[in-house]
């Protein structure tokens, strides 16, 4: 028995080497193998759209139609992310898109934020589509642009561009805007709170504000 013992304690750093070189394999490809979900996914789509941040359970949902080179838009995002940031986990965020024809670009603007969904990134494309505006909107070579804002949240470029091209996530766009319509949407933002319609006047922090804490108070127990 002592002779082949070397031979026994040789064979076992092997196995245990390459066991533990397969688990490393398989940890550093998991990543690339499964895409994240965007943050707090919706149970249902026709419940509340695709797009949402914040719990299910919260007790205000605001829900946005809105156009990524709409100039208004652009504004709206960062008057929203404070607003998040106020409310915690008594709000839900919902996007939806509805580019309008009289942007040049914010139909592809919609579609590279569709693209970055298919791989588990849309708020990252949306928050950074809406911060760089002012760069993207007026650009000679949009497409180049958004490739690189597609690399520069971490997306497989090569696959984005594809997703770009699917008939599926033009599909999703057209889905959003016909919803839209269906409830009376005709510019943007347009904005909803509790499935009710902030009138165009009140898209201010103030007013939105006012309107949170009145949804807050009539869900509240009585």
């Amino acid at each position: 028995m002592r002779r082949y013992l070397p031979f026994i304690i040789v064979a076992a750093v092997a196995l245990i080497t390459f066991g533990g070189g397969m688990m490393l394999y398989r940890g550093k490809r998991a990543p690339n193998l499964t895409p994240q979900k965007d943050s707090a996914t919706p149970a249902t789509k026709e419940q509340e759209g695709l797009h949402a941040r914040g719990p299910a359970t919260a007790p205000v949902a605001l829900e946005e139609w809105g156009d990524f080179e709409c100039p208004p838009c652009g504004t709206m995002a960062g008057i929203l992310q404070g607003i998040e940031h106020e409310y915690g986990a008594r709000l839900r965020v919902i996007f939806h898109q509805f580019p309008l024809a009289v942007h040049v670009h914010a139909r592809e603007a919609a579609l590279a934020s569709e693209a970055a969904h298919a791989q588990g990134r849309f708020w990252e494309m949306h928050d950074l589509l809406y911060r760089e505006q002012h760069a993207w909107s007026k650009a000679p070579d949009v497409p180049s642009l958004f490739n690189s804002y597609a690399g520069m949240i971490g997306l497989d470029v090569e696959r984005f561009k594809k997703d770009m091209q699917n008939p599926e996530t033009n599909a999703r766009v057209a889905a959003d805007q016909q919803r839209g319509t269906s409830r009376g949407v005709s510019s943007t933002p347009t904005i909803f709170i509790n499935k009710i319609m902030v009138p165009a006047t009140s898209l201010n922090p103030a007013a939105l504000h006012a309107a949170i804490e009145a949804a807050l108070k009539e869900s509240a127990p009585h």
